[in-house]
């Protein structure tokens, strides 16, 4: 038990670490350095107006050495044209005056050139790529109108139907806002998440008042324009080119195939996969987490985290027969993720901390799932030896693959198998047995099929035999019938003789 207390301790994240940093009592994401999505944007937005301040700063200190250049050489012009001819008086000081004018035009036109370089998206991103053409085609023309965009473009405009004029504004505001967007394919990740961000704030202050407080009421109608814009802007804010979001995809994909070997014992995972509903559990819990990524509103991936986690919950439950504890579910989630090796892992995080709801992340049974989700992934791409509780020799061996563990019931410890054992994994072992049972009806079906084929053929040649056999019967049982001669009725009756002879039709005149 001390043993097993020793390695739950390497992976224990106490409940307060998934709190704000800042004690405000939201949630934490790793994504905003362990702050809360209000404080993160409180300190985004601090740090924003600081640079901006910087970048005045330097733009006037510029402004003031060019001005303080050009007046020394204007002077040294002045004082080498004090020994020329003086033209008309008139005339004298117009010339210099006007040039002076249209330096100074200059500078001020310089200096606004110099502080829109300094706020330009792209001083700050990388280019995009150019598309062969040499520029970004309207998205209008370029995106082809999918089932999926244009039923929620459907179900979007029938939902507001409902609101009325309110309904008619927020989708006329909803359309310029996409409209604003596509124009802003340059932008980083941070300056599009901050858009949307502001975007949603914006609109649920003007629900509020509308709705006169009512927060479900402004949740319904976020939910809804959440839906319908991120659909919409799903291809160009979702792993975004000015990002490196795929290359940790596939460093994350790297790590956690290099993790193959790490076994539920070693996470310390009440889960008991050898019982049917429980390996059901985990066969669904994978499911939902890889289907995370095949869905575009960040409230959707929300939900398919959400679906993994309760089937987690219930999996602990059904093994310790009792309700499962916090302590119990983030191991369990580590070894749900490591099995499932989710596609696009850091991009789909990524994603939904750019642009779900703020207010989802914070607080909510949804943001609690995703912070869990959030240590699960830091916690795989920190996992050492200490963590399993293994000797620094022993997880050396097993992530080059020169060993593989295996459990030691009678001891409970880690040792090398010779050869190593194939992974008793419940999925694989339900996978064979399907396919055993699949084999044993493909046979039976083939052994139907020829019976069925032999009574085909015996029901074509029946009416043949039948007519041979009636033809030797009669070859050799000819039927005879005698010929009959036609007589009278009463030919055999002895009695006609003495009958007197019949009457005679007589005729009587009238």
């Amino acid at each position: 038990m001390s043993q097993r207390t020793e390695r739950r301790g390497g992976i224990h994240v106490d409940q307060s670490d998934l709190l704000c940093k800042k004690g405000c009592g939201y949630y934490g994401n790793a994504g905003w350095l362990g702050l809360c999505s209000k404080c993160w944007r409180e300190d985004y937005q601090r740090v924003r107006q600081k640079q901006i301040q910087d970048d005045w700063a330097l733009a006037e200190k510029l402004q003031r050495e060019e001005e303080a250049a050009y007046a020394s050489s204007h002077g040294a012009q002045t004082q080498s044209q004090s020994t020329a001819p003086q033209p008309h008086p008139g005339h004298a000081s117009l010339g210099p005056f006007s040039k002076f004018e249209e330096k100074k035009t200059n500078e001020k036109t310089r200096k606004v050139t110099t502080v829109k370089k300094f706020f330009s998206p792209s001083s700050r991103t990388a280019p995009k790529k150019e598309t062969p053409e040499g520029k970004t085609p309207s998205p209008s023309v370029s995106r082809r109108a999918s089932f999926d965009t244009d039923q929620v473009t459907k179900d979007f405009a029938d939902f507001l139907k409902n609101l009325h004029k309110p309904g008619r504004e927020i989708q006329k505001q909803c359309r310029a806002f996409i409209v604003n967007m596509s124009g802003k394919k340059d932008l980083g990740a941070d300056e599009l998440s901050e858009c949307v961000q502001d975007f949603y704030q914006n609109l649920a202050d003007r629900l509020m008042g509308h709705f006169k407080g009512s927060s479900e009421s402004v949740e319904q109608v976020m939910d809804q324009v959440e839906k319908y814009i991120m659909t919409r802007l799903y291809k160009s804010v979702f792993c975004p080119e000015t990002t490196d979001d795929e290359k940790k995809d596939l460093a994350t994909q790297n790590r956690i195939r290099a993790l193959h070997w790490v076994t539920i014992e070693m996470l310390c995972v009440s889960m008991d996969e050898e019982i049917p509903e429980v390996s059901e559990n985990v066969v669904k819990a994978i499911t939902d987490v890889i289907e995370m990524d095949s869905k575009r509103v960040p409230r959707d991936k929300l939900g398919c985290i959400t679906h993994c986690s309760k089937q987690i919950f219930s999996a602990i439950r059904t093994t310790k027969n009792e309700p499962a504890s916090a302590d119990d579910f983030l191991p369990a989630l580590i070894y749900i993720v490591l099995k499932a090796n989710p596609p696009r892992l850091q991009s789909n995080i990524l994603y939904i901390t750019r642009f779900c709801n703020p207010s989802r992340l914070m607080t909510g049974e949804d943001g609690y799932y995703f912070t869990n989700l959030c240590c699960a992934a830091a916690f795989i791409e920190k996992l050492d030896a200490q963590s399993l509780n293994l000797s620094p020799e022993e997880f050396e061996r097993y992530m080059s693959g020169q060993a593989s563990p295996r459990c030691n019931s009678s001891e409970g410890d880690w040792t090398r198998a010779e050869p190593p054992p194939a992974p008793v994994n419940p999925v694989l072992a339900q996978l064979n047995h399907n396919l055993e049972v699949l084999s044993g009806l493909s046979s039976r079906q083939e052994t139907l099929m020829e019976a069925a084929q032999s009574l085909q053929a015996d029901l074509l040649s029946w009416p043949g035999s039948v007519q041979r056999e009636v033809d030797d019967v009669l070859a050799k049982y000819p039927l005879e019938v005698p010929s009959r001669t036609v007589s009278a009725i009463d030919d055999n009756d002895v009695d006609n003789d003495n009958l007197p002879p019949p009457l005679t039709p007589q005729v009587f005149a009238g």
